[in-house]
C-alpha cells in the first residue's frame, strides 16, 4: 500500500512540476511566439550534452513586429526593458521547442548575454536586461538564476532594442 502511495505521489508531483512552467506564463497574462526559422545561414539553438545554447533573440512581438530603436535616443529604459522581456519570451519559446514541448526539462538558466543598442553615452544596460532576468526568474524560480553580461551596442540586426542569447543546462 506504502509503494502504491509513494508511486501515486511521484506521479502527482512530476505532474505538478511538467504544468508548473506553463503555468506561471499563462498566469503572467504572457504567450509564447510561434518559433520562426532563422534568417540567415545558422539554427536557432545547438544542443551539446546537456548544455542547449540558444542563438541571439530578438524582440518580435507576437504579430510579427520588432521592438527597435536606440536606448537613451529612441526608447526608455522602461521600454528597453519591456523589449528585453519580449526577447526572453522568445527564447523560451525556442528553448521550449528544443526541449519537445517541456520546459520542466530545465535544470538551470546557466548564463545570458545580452546586448543593448544604444547611444555611446548610455550606461544603464543592466536595467534594461532585468527585462529578460526578471522573466526567467519568474518562470523557473531558482533554476532561472544565472550568470549575466548586459553589453552597450552600436548597432543590432534590424534596429533591434536588444537582441538576447542564452545557455541553459537540461535534463
Amino acid at each position: 500500500m506504502r509503494s502504491v502511495f509513494v508511486l501515486l505521489f511521484c506521479f502527482v508531483y512530476i505532474h505538478t512540476q511538467a504544468q508548473s512552467v506553463d503555468e506561471k506564463i499563462k498566469e503572467l497574462g504572457l504567450q509564447l511566439p510561434v518559433v520562426t526559422k532563422p534568417a540567415a545561414n545558422y539554427v536557432k539553438y545547438v544542443r551539446s550534452g546537456n548544455l542547449i545554447f540558444l542563438a541571439g533573440h530578438i524582440p518580435t512581438r507576437m504579430d510579427g513586429t520588432n521592438i527597435t530603436g536606440k536606448l537613451g535616443k529612441d526608447l526608455t529604459i522602461e521600454q528597453g526593458y519591456q523589449a528585453a522581456e519580449v526577447a526572453a519570451l522568445n527564447l523560451i519559446a525556442t528553448l521550449k521547442d528544443a526541449l519537445g514541448g517541456d520546459l520542466n526539462k530545465v535544470k538551470r538558466i546557466v548564463k545570458v548575454n545580452g546586448y543593448v543598442n544604444c547611444l555611446p553615452d548610455f550606461i544603464e544596460q543592466p536595467k534594461v536586461i532585468n527585462g529578460c532576468s526578471d522573466l526567467l526568474v519568474k518562470l523557473f524560480g531558482e533554476k532561472g538564476k544565472h550568470a549575466r553580461a548586459a553589453m552597450g551596442m552600436v548597432a543590432l540586426p534590424l534596429n533591434a532594442a536588444v537582441e538576447i542569447e542564452m545557455i541553459v543546462e537540461v535534463e
